[in-house]
C-alpha cells in the first residue's frame, strides 16, 4: 500500500532537490538525512535520500535507500523514478540481474515510458546482451520518431529488431 507524504514535506524535498550541487552532494546529504530522522519510514524521503547518494557517486549506499523507498510503498511517477535509478545503480555495480530485474519490472508497470526503455537497454547491454538492447531502441525509434523518413523503413527497423533479438533469445 502507497504511503501518501505530507504536501509540505513534499515541498521540502523539492527545495532540496533543487538546491543540490552535484559537485559537491554532502550538504545535500546532510540536510535530507535531517529529514529522514524525522520522517524515518516515508517512501518519498527514503528515494531522495538515495537519489543524493546516487548522484554523489555512493551507489552501495543508494542501494539500500532505494530498496527501503521502494518496500514503504512509492506509487505512480516517484516509483517509476525509484525503479529507473536503482536499476541504473544496480548496474553501476555490476548487479546486472538485479538490474534488468527492477528495470523489468518498471517497464511492466510504466510501458510507455521512454526512459525506462533506455535505461532497460542500458542494462542488457552492460550484461553483455547488446543485440537485445539495440533491438530494444530499435523498437523505441519506431515506436517515439514518427517522422517520414524513418516511417518509411518502419517495417524494416522492426524486423531487424525481431532479428537482433532472436539473437538474444538463442543465448
Amino acid at each position: 500500500m502507497s504511503v501518501t507524504t505530507d504536501p509540505a514535506l513534499l515541498a521540502r524535498l523539492k527545495e532540496l532537490f533543487d538546491a543540490r550541487d552535484r559537485g559537491d552532494m554532502a550538504p545535500t546529504i546532510a540536510a535530507l538525512l535531517a529529514v529522514l530522522e524525522a520522517h524515518p519510514t516515508d517512501p518519498h524521503v527514503l528515494y531522495e535520500v538515495g537519489g543524493a547518494y546516487d548522484t554523489a557517486g555512493e551507489e552501495e549506499t543508494a542501494a539500500g535507500y532505494y530498496e527501503r523507498a521502494l518496500e514503504a510503498g512509492l506509487a505512480g511517477d516517484t516509483l517509476r523514478r525509484c525503479l529507473l535509478q536503482y536499476g541504473s545503480t544496480l548496474r553501476n555495480l555490476d548487479r546486472f540481474d538485479e538490474s534488468l530485474a527492477a528495470l523489468d519490472r518498471a517497464r511492466d508497470l510504466f510501458p510507455e515510458s521512454e526512459s525506462v526503455r533506455v535505461w532497460h537497454a542500458l542494462s542488457l547491454h552492460a550484461a553483455g546482451r547488446s543485440d537485445r538492447a539495440v533491438a530494444e531502441l530499435m523498437e523505441l525509434a519506431a515506436d517515439r520518431i514518427r517522422t517520414p523518413d524513418l516511417l518509411r523503413y518502419e517495417a524494416a527497423v522492426r524486423g531487424n529488431a525481431d532479428y537482433l533479438r532472436s539473437l538474444d533469445s538463442g543465448r
